[in-house]
């Protein structure tokens, strides 16, 4: 689960009322990190953990951070990172503090707060700043035990908690009563569920109020992945690479609709993703006809949006920072960023652990989708010219390998993709080699070889520029997809026995699969991979 992102939508707007200054929301939410890694600590917990704390107690904060130095020093580098007044920067950490507590003792339920916070620490250790270690106990961080993907209980709302205006002193007194009606109805609920004859199995993972419902109405479980896009513009500022990842066929039709509004037919071959896994909402959907025009006219660029930041990158620095500049002004609301220096070490660390973090959520009985998506977000970083599977991979390949033990049914696709820093035919052999080596290593360790298929893709289907370091590193890649699978009308990964390839855009009457068959070929247009540039 990512308490930051729960946290960032239900207090935040309580906190800011009607102020929607991103950089004070960005600053609430790196509070919200050393907030949680400040609870974490039993000693620091016990202090008030047998008192009634009032939402609107102001004074919490200073119960919490002991020292005058430390809530000084807290106040001061907010308030510097994100440009914010370092008296208003105190008010915005005085009023989120007791809220944030009692959201975090919410989704904890019957579970200790710092018992909670350090089996989730995944979930918001990454938003901690380095400076903060001098204002947290020793070792809090260091100490706290591979999060278990602790679900949020689903009697708690992770609706936005409403501000009211201020009577007596504090709006969170206008608050209290409906609060007691909310733990009443929770309270009603539980006890109502504990009579059930046929109570759910307790392995059986919960579900949020933020989890979408499928097309046939039935919930599904898992923690919700914000919606995202990200492509990427060629030598003529044409759409080069394209894919979104949404929770819903609506989200997937408004996205498709800027698209095409801005790059015409080249966004047919956008891949989708659609799975209630991701939000059904995507906070610039509705800045998207004016976001993409100022992307397009920047060449060989890759553009993410993601939650409700923008992060860009282009081979010109002085066509960066103007990009980001552009940007920021059409979408206040937004947080736009440029990327950072490629550090691969750092990038392929994160991605095992985002990996192990899908792995460790899939529950029982997973959907074998599921299991392909958690594969496809490590990083399998090849050293140039080869095709052995790098160490970093292997512990977590042996833990796949028992995993798909517990999915007998399931049959993956294993495909191998280039950048394009050499010639085509040569990219899309070394593809082919390399995801050769990944179904040798996983039939190695036991797997079944009848359940994995492997095809190279070579240069042909990028996810971003091949003209940056980061570009290039994220199109040399290796994807797993569910082969054989009955495929829904949305489902871009899924592949059917009939046409190895995914229908790109489904949306469309095209079935333009990436490699031809009989439904393209009235088209006349070759779409081999090693005759594409």
């Amino acid at each position: 689960m990512d308490i930051i992102s729960h946290l960032t939508r239900t207090v935040s707007p309580a906190v800011l009322g009607d102020d929607h200054n991103p950089a004070k929301k960005n600053l609430l939410e790196q509070f919200y990190a050393i907030f949680a890694a400040r609870l974490a600590n039993n000693q620091t917990h016990d202090r008030f953990a047998n008192e009634t704390i009032a939402r609107d107690d102001q004074g919490f904060y200073d119960r919490v951070w002991t020292e005058d130095a430390h809530r000084d020093q807290i106040a001061r580098e907010l308030a510097g990172k994100h440009n914010v007044d370092v008296t208003a920067a105190r008010g915005l950490i005085a009023m989120a503090a007791p809220l944030a507590y009692h959201e975090i003792k919410s989704l904890a339920g019957t579970t200790p707060v710092p018992q909670f916070l350090n089996e989730n620490i995944d979930s918001y250790q990454r938003h901690i700043p380095v400076w903060a270690t001098a204002v947290l106990p020793v070792g809090v961080i260091a100490a706290a035990p591979v999060s278990t993907g602790t679900h949020i209980s689903d009697t708690v709302s992770t609706a936005p908690l409403q501000r009211e205006a201020e009577k007596d002193g504090s709006f969170m007194k206008a608050l209290l009563p409906i609060i007691g009606l909310i733990i009443l109805g929770a309270l009603a609920w539980a006890l109502l569920r504990g009579c059930q004859d046929k109570p759910e199995p307790v392995g059986k993972p919960v579900v949020t109020e933020q989890q979408a419902a499928d097309s046939d109405g039935q919930a599904v479980a898992g923690d919700i992945t914000p919606a995202s896009l990200r492509i990427a513009t060629g030598e003529d500022s044409e759409l080069y690479a394209c894919r979104m990842d949404v929770g819903n066929d609506t989200l997937q039709s408004n996205v498709m609709t800027a698209l095409t509004g801005v790059f015409g037919d080249a966004a047919n071959n956008c891949r989708a993703d659609v799975d209630d896994n991701f939000s059904i909402d995507m906070p610039a959907t509705a800045q998207l006809a004016t976001i993409l025009p100022i992307f397009k006219n920047v060449p060989n660029a890759s553009m993410l949006v993601k939650g409700d930041t923008i992060t860009v990158n282009a081979a010109d620095t002085a066509a960066l920072t103007k990009l980001v500049s552009d940007l920021q002004a059409a979408a206040p609301a937004m947080t736009v960023i440029a990327e950072g220096p490629l550090n691969e070490q750092t990038e392929i660390a994160d991605s095992l652990t985002a990996s192990e973090a899908a792995m460790d959520n899939l529950g029982q009985n997973p959907d074998p989708r599921d299991v392909a998506r958690a594969l496809s977000l490590q990083v399998v970083n090849f050293e140039v010219d080869k095709a052995v599977i790098p160490d970093a991979n292997k512990a977590l390949l042996d833990r796949a390998v028992k995993l798909m033990e517990q999915v007998p049914n399931m049959t993956l696709m294993i495909i191998g993709h280039t950048d394009k820093t050499a010639d085509a035919a040569y990219n899309l052999k070394l593809s082919e080699e390399r995801a050769q080596a990944m179904k040798a290593y996983l039939v190695a360790q036991g797997v079944d070889p009848s359940k994995l298929m492997t095809k190279g893709m070579g240069e042909t289907d990028p996810i971003a520029d091949n003209t940056t370091d980061q570009g290039r590193f994220r199109n040399r890649r290796i994807e797993f997809v569910v082969y054989d699978e009955t495929a829904t009308a949305n489902d871009g990964l899924a592949i059917n026995s009939d046409a190895l390839d995914p229908d790109l855009n489904p949306l469309d009457s095209d079935n333009d699969d990436l490699m031809p068959d009989a439904d393209d070929a009235s088209r006349g247009t070759a779409l081999d991979p090693a005759a594409t540039n």
